[in-house]
């Protein structure tokens, strides 16, 4: 495909390097020259310097023979009226990325004006993760797909766990399918096999349907009570659309909120929260308004460098599931050693869910990409196929499909009906398939077989 992208900050950045990646035909626009030096000096993508909200500017940099523009600057009018000017002068299709919370609750009124294919709101895409993985407290990670049907849940093997030093193959329960798709262990990557053994605090990644998701997790051994009460550090918009979604969902929330101003604009908009003026990075604070007692603790302040310290400090004090925001995209990866819960980064929340809307408009022979998720710090991909038409990898027993290495079938959806394959299961046609993989760029469910 021939991507526009527009803005290239952190996400832009990303959004260029992943789609680059696939093989796309990208084209940058930036009013800020620096930063197209330094995109083109690390990737062979074309950039064009300019007001990417300007008829003009993306005339000249070839929006009449794009398929897709992406505006991902900081700015929510600049995004919203660069979609507006590609539509009507290139006929594409646009992806705006929209933060602010009155846009975005008009934001079916203006997609339908402006002919935008998705919208999306980084801040409220974030909170909505950190949401479900309080509502699911023995789960680090959570990845939806099949609409639903199925998730793939990242958690770490207790040493009380019965899988210890147990083979994949001797786990199964009858009436308690569920597939081991990934394992983590100490930062090196195993798509497992049936003798795999695994290990004490192995990070693994399962897919499961969502109302086996309690059995797995006791057959597993991993033990979580369910949250109730939850205390949130910072009050921006993040913070503001999570309290929301936790008080709908009759857990109790608690709001440390630096700057007065946002303390009363808060209070009005969340009656039933309890908010709190004053320094989150403040202990006494966090003592005196119970930390050690709390069910949850979410790091929401605008630096790092105060989630990652107040993370720690909540880990020390209590037993709360810690959830940690870091912005800085690849910080992460320096800091999983720590002991800070589930780490939420906003940004790369917005490139992925960017990511899959552009695989889902990628259709190919066979199959297309529905969805697609980067888990285990981008080193492992699970996609979701939908098998369209008849192909060399349907109507054949799973045991003799040729696989390419580091490629496992991990889930079959069929008329809403989850199935985890044996050997002896087919791909029909019609079929969600869902892979872990560790190669990169599949486009279509034959790239998982082998040549020839």
């Amino acid at each position: 495909m021939k991507i526009a992208i527009v803005g290239c900050g952190k996400v832009g950045y990303t959004l260029t390097e992943i789609l680059n990646e696939e093989g796309h035909d990208i084209t940058v626009i930036d009013s800020r020259e620096e930063n197209l030096l330094n995109l083109t000096e690390n990737l062979d993508v074309m950039s064009y310097v300019g007001n990417g909200s300007s008829y003009r500017v993306l005339n000249e940099a070839g929006i009449r023979d794009t398929d897709l523009l992406i505006a991902v600057t900081n700015k929510d009018e600049i995004n919203l009226l660069s979609c507006l000017i590609a539509k009507k002068a290139g006929n594409c299709r646009t992806i705006a990325r929209v933060r602010h919370p009155e846009y975005y609750d008009e934001i079916r009124f203006i997609s339908e004006e402006l002919g935008l294919f998705k919208a999306i709101n980084p801040e409220l895409a974030a909170a909505n993760d950190i949401f479900n993985l309080i509502r699911i407290p023995s789960a680090s990670e959570i990845d939806h797909f099949a609409n639903g049907k199925a998730n793939m849940v990242r958690f770490s093997l207790p040493r009380s766990s019965p899988w210890n030093d147990k083979r994949v193959k001797n786990i199964q329960v009858k009436n308690l399918p569920f597939v081991i798709c990934v394992i983590d262990r100490s930062g090196s990557i195993i798509i497992p096999k049936g003798d795999t053994v695994l290990k004490t605090s192995d990070s693994l990644y399962v897919m499961v349907s969502p109302e086996n998701l309690p059995g797995l997790f006791e057959i597993a051994g991993v033990k979580a009570k369910p949250i109730r009460d939850v205390m949130i550090a910072g009050g921006g918009t993040i913070c503001y659309y999570l309290a929301k979604k936790l008080l709908e969902n009759k857990i109790s929330v608690k709001m440390v909120v630096p700057k007065l101003d946002r303390c009363n604009v808060l209070s009005e908009l969340l009656p039933d929260a309890i908010i709190i003026h004053g320094d989150p990075t403040n202990q006494t604070i966090l003592l005196e308004e119970g930390i050690e007692r709390i069910d949850a603790f979410v790091s929401l302040t605008d630096y790092d460098e105060e989630n990652i310290m107040l993370a720690l400090f909540a880990g020390e004090y209590s037993n709360a599931k810690l959830i940690t925001k870091v912005d800085k995209m690849g910080l992460d990866r320096m800091i999983r050693r720590l002991p800070l819960g589930s780490v939420v980064t906003p940004k790369m929340i917005t490139a992925e869910e960017m990511i899959r809307c552009v695989r889902s408009m990628q259709s190919t022979i066979g199959s297309n990409v529905e969805a697609v998720y980067k888990v285990a710090d981008n080193r492992v991909e699970t996609l979701e196929f939908v098998v369209n038409s008849k192909s060399r990898v349907t109507n054949i027993p799973l045991k003799d499909l040729k696989l390419k290495p580091g490629i496992l079938i991990a889930t079959i959806v069929r008329t809403g009906k989850v199935i985890i394959p044996s050997g002896n299961d087919y791909i029909n046609m019609n079929d969600r398939v869902i892979i872990a993989t560790t190669q990169k760029g599949l486009k279509d469910l034959q790239d998982i077989m082998e040549v020839g």
